[in-house]
């Protein structure tokens, strides 16, 4: 739907005597009033001035269509970044080609830009065509595009929400493309700061406090090192950010805001995920360009729908029409809230009944979280247990079996097994790390050789000091890490000559096995980019290798059977400077990999979730414990603010909500407690690791039991049957419920209990 309101060259249409002041008068007071253009979709309308400026956006869902954009802030479709500057331009006039669909734009610093529009039944698609003048425009952003909701953010993939049963209505804008992200053209190495901002998503309910302001930005807690000491405020006018795809204001009101930016050229960020603490400052990277990755093709989908609806009418209309990744698990999409399902952890190294258990629970995974880390090395070309699987790993009483033999036995069960690998780390004595480093490793910074040295040389002169007093990484500064590479050395040092000639000092030579070599003037000098150590110590490679690792567990997945991962050190994607680019690009790369051996999406959580991830990422079950949900005080993180943190985040982003791993089947369960557990994975839409250690599953009296209550819960959920007022009910923490079968496969009896006994009961249906 196009709607030209008013059109100058109408103007110049008319004739005759005496029109000329007329004509004039016109010009001067009507068409200098702008032309006026808007689009719509089934839900949404939008309009556009004269200026580029969205000045209207209405939700077409009720019977007085109802106003989103606030009069104060109008929103530029697309501003220009200049990175030299630090200077976003916004246009200055737009016009508008109805018969091309195409809206041109003129900016302050003389660029036109040329921005196609595709009204769909669902969505608006915007592609920017072309950019004049752009030499010094590092960065294109979309929007910000404000509102005057007020309710919950969704800061990953950029979605304003009122989730009130009056209003009931989401606007937000969806990437089509792999270089344009959720966030703005200033988000420093493209990975938005992870800290706590103050939001009340409802402030009669939630009145903030007199020292405390919308918008008001808070560090995490603890001290920087400690990933569950980061979650430090229960309150629930604390919002801990995964991104910045969606911002609120100082009156609450929520923008939205995508960018793509030109990584064909070199640039440097001082980054850090956690820049405002102690133990994570930033460093100092050089990015490394990537060829042919630019912001012309950037196209975004903006859409509005009812929020009850949204994901599965149109974010997923969005997701299909356009060929976004959409991986499924038995046939359904895994945002789909009927294929939450959650999943098996393993414990106590015994597998005997793992794969009984898990699919008599109905579960579909089996995470073998008690093996150690999974370390990428290519030098097994993906055989983790031998060319010929002569390892056997996993302990059975019967014998015990390699992966690819556990992962056929779980198959006849429709059972896919997993790992947790450390994702890009590239650990000492593999491959691309030791003793014969990569050369496609990432460099912080790269520096020249000013003399010749031996094999035994400690006094490394540099031509350049700056920045090289860094500790590596950004994240922990661990110092055991801190290190150079010239050509198939590394060099361990610390500190560097504070007068010229400038040395590295504390030299240790042939660091990590590898073999001190004689290196010559001018001599490239790498300084590594690198993970944190606790474990997780390795170099991160640069975008090239990433390529290659990515594909590398598509291979291991292929050849072992694999078709689970828990991605540890998620966040070292994050590490080239590309940030959720990169995570994009490796999951794609892995995902493509996976398609051409002829293998189902592979599920996988991870330690974060980005707007790189959504949408290959199943699930998020990350912590665990009373960290996470504690069902004994049935609140969501009673040691710390991680559950009330993560659910936050999930929720709002459409994503499901991870209870971590949990909820351990011991001597002391009851069935009670796992009624209690399933009702609020219904109900709200979670998912979560159950621990199965099996010594300590056989020793619970109520085992059977609490099968077949999981059973029941997952096999009602699947089909859908729980309408949306029930799961509302089943949040609630204080009720008590007991779900039973009902008289065929498609029903069932859901029975509040209230000491015990039936107070209410609901006959459910499958969908």
């Amino acid at each position: 739907m196009i709607d030209t309101i008013f059109n100058i060259g109408h103007c110049l249409k008319k004739n005759g005597r005496g029109f000329f002041l007329f004509l004039l008068l016109t010009l001067v007071l009507g068409c200098s009033q702008s032309s006026k253009t808007s689009f719509g979709t089934n839900y949404l309308k939008i309009s556009i001035d004269n200026q580029g400026l969205i000045y209207s956006i209405k939700d077409l869902t009720k019977p007085q269509p109802r106003e989103l954009s606030p009069s104060d802030r109008p929103s530029p479709l697309l501003t220009l970044y200049n990175s030299k500057l630090d200077t976003l331009y916004r246009p200055l006039s737009a016009e508008f080609n109805e018969p091309q669909n195409i809206i041109e734009l003129a900016y302050p610093n003389n660029s036109k830009a040329e921005i196609r529009v595709e009204p769909k039944d669902k969505y608006l698609k915007f592609t920017l065509v072309s950019l004049t003048n752009r030499e010094d425009i590092e960065g294109v952003q979309w929007g910000s595009i404000h509102t005057n909701i007020t309710n919950l953010f969704g800061e990953i993939i950029g979605v304003a929400r009122d989730t009130s049963e009056t209003v009931n209505y989401a606007i937000g804008m969806l990437a089509l493309d792999d270089n344009t992200l959720g966030g703005k053209s200033r988000t420093i190495g493209d990975a938005a700061p992870f800290q706590y901002v103050i939001h009340s998503p409802d402030t009669i309910q939630f009145p903030l406090p007199e020292d405390l302001y919308e918008g008001q930005i808070f560090t995490l807690g603890g001290n920087g090192i400690s990933d569950v000491a980061f979650y430090a405020h229960k309150e629930p006018y604390y919002r801990i950010l995964y991104g910045n795809a969606a911002e609120i204001d100082n009156k609450g009101r929520i923008s939205i805001t995508y960018n793509s930016r030109d990584r064909t050229k070199k640039r440097e960020v001082y980054f850090s995920l956690i820049p405002n603490m102690q133990a994570n400052t930033p460093n100092h990277l050089q990015v490394e360009p990537v060829p042919g990755i630019d912001y012309i093709g950037s196209s975004v989908a903006l859409w509005g729908s009812p929020d009850s609806t949204a994901l599965m009418d149109v974010i997923q209309d969005i997701v299909l029409s356009e060929g976004l990744p959409y991986p499924k698990i038995d046939g359904k999409w895994v945002k789909d809230p009927t294929a939450y399902v959650p999943d098996a952890i393993t414990s106590g190294g015994l597998y005997d009944s793992i794969v009984s258990y898990t699919s008599r629970l109905g579960f579909k995974a089996i995470s073998l979280y008690d093996q150690s880390f999974l370390r990428p090395d290519r030098a097994n070309e993906g055989y983790i247990d031998g060319k010929d699987f002569e390892k056997k790993p996993l302990k059975l009483t019967s014998g015990n079996l390699s992966h690819k033999e556990f992962a056929n036995m779980a198959a006849k069960y429709g059972l896919t097994i997993g790992r947790t690998p450390i994702t890009t780390s590239l650990a000492p004595g593999t491959k691309d790390a030791s003793p014969i480093p990569s050369d496609s490793l990432c460099c912080q910074q790269k520096r020249l050789l000013v003399n010749n040295i031996s094999t035994t040389d400690t006094l490394i002169i540099v031509d350049d000091p700056k920045y090289l007093d860094e500790i590596a990484s950004w994240e922990g500064h661990a110092e055991n890490l801190n290190m150079v590479k010239i050509g198939k050395e590394l060099i361990h040092y610390l500190g560097i000559s504070e007068v010229e000639p400038y040395r590295l000092l504390n030299v240790e030579r042939g660091y990590w096995g590898t073999t001190p070599t004689e290196h010559s003037t001018n001599d490239t000098i790498c300084k590594l980019q690198v993970t944190i150590n606790y474990g997780y110590d390795g170099l991160i490679p640069n975008m090239k290798l990433q390529d290659k690792i990515a594909e590398y567990y598509a291979d291991v997945s292929f050849i072992n059977g694999l078709g689970y991962y828990d991605f540890d050190g998620q966040e070292f994607l994050f590490n080239n400077g590309h940030g959720y680019y990169s995570a994009k690009r490796f999951f794609r790369k892995m995902f493509d990999r996976a398609a051409m051996h002829g293998i189902p999406s592979i599920r996988f959580t991870g330690a974060t979730l980005s707007e790189g991830s959504w949408h290959y990422q199943s699930i998020w079950n990350v912590g665990g414990g009373k960290n996470l949900y504690d069902v004994e005080t049935r609140e969501w993180g009673s040691a710390t603010s991680q559950g009330k943190d993560l659910r936050d985040v999930t929720f709002a982003n459409y994503f499901p909500v991870g209870m971590g791993g949990n909820f351990p089947i011991n001597a002391n369960s009851t069935v009670e407690q796992y009624e209690h557990i399933q009702a609020i994975s219904v109900g709200l839409g979670t998912t979560y690791s159950l621990y199965l250690n099996q010594k300590d599953v056989e020793s619970c009296p109520q085992k059977e039991a609490i099968f077949k209550v999981i059973r029941t819960w997952e096999n009602a959920r699947a089909a859908n049957a729980f309408p949306r007022d029930i799961k509302k009910l089943l949040t609630k923490p204080e009720k008590n419920w007991r779900l039973l079968d009902g008289e065929n496969k498609d029903t069932w009896i859901l029975n509040e209990l209230k000491d015990g006994k039936k107070v209410k009961s609901y006959i459910l249906n499958r969908a």
